[in-house]
């Protein structure tokens, strides 16, 4: 497929870099090219354009900005070039504030989750919500001695869900269908929970997997 992904941070590149080693054309999409001048070095096949340019592209399009730049980001690339495509929304609403006691700040709440807002403003993409839950460092092909890691997803379309399970199997995850978008209200602080053991012991490497009953 056709991989848009904006943003120039370590998930984007992260994220970009896996596509590419699937063997998916890949161009990234930021305001400065200057911050991706080091992944463009090192993945040749990879391309670097504007959010507009980089959303026209994808036949997917990924969301991987700061929570707080997601919904600029978006206008940045243009609803026309949104509209109709499965939008990875790999964001999480953290705060511009420090986390207390290890616990990071949304500027959301219980009742709506940035999904859902970006959903309403961009009314015909078809957003999932997915690689929110975990460190970078494990968003490609991670290796756990107990077997696939679960990443969590929902959005309102069945069908940009099942290629998202499908970049998630190509990826090494197990996928857990939530349902509709009002579940990103339950995924996104997740990153929260993923975060504490990190903030308070220094421990960036654990996924989390859900677990069933035969």
């Amino acid at each position: 497929m056709k991989i848009g992904v904006l943003g120039s941070g370590d998930v984007a590149k992260v994220l970009a870099s896996g596509f590419l080693k699937h063997r998916h054309d890949t161009m990234v999409g930021t305001r400065d090219s200057a911050k991706l001048a080091g992944w463009a070095a090192e993945n040749s096949r990879g391309r670097v354009g504007s959010f507009s340019e980089t959303a026209a592209f994808g036949e997917v399009v990924v969301l991987a900005v700061k929570g707080t730049a997601a919904a600029d980001a978006l206008r940045a690339a243009g609803a026309a070039n949104l509209a109709g495509k499965l939008v990875i929304d790999a964001t999480n609403p953290i705060a511009d504030a420090p986390p207390h006691n290890g616990v990071l700040k949304f500027f959301t709440d219980l009742d709506d989750s940035l999904m859902e807002q970006l959903q309403r403003e961009f009314v015909d993409a078809y957003f999932v919500k997915a690689f929110n839950s975990v460190g970078n460092n494990r968003m490609v092909n991670p290796q756990y001695a107990a077997g696939k890691p679960t990443m969590f997803i929902c959005g309102n379309n069945e069908a940009a869900k099942k290629t998202v399970g499908e970049i998630l199997d190509q990826f090494g995850w197990e996928t857990a269908d939530m349902g509709k978008a009002e579940a990103a209200r339950a995924i996104e602080p997740l990153c929260m929970l993923w975060c504490i053991p990190g903030f308070l012991r220094n421990e960036w490497t654990h996924a989390f997997k859900l677990l069933k009953s035969s």
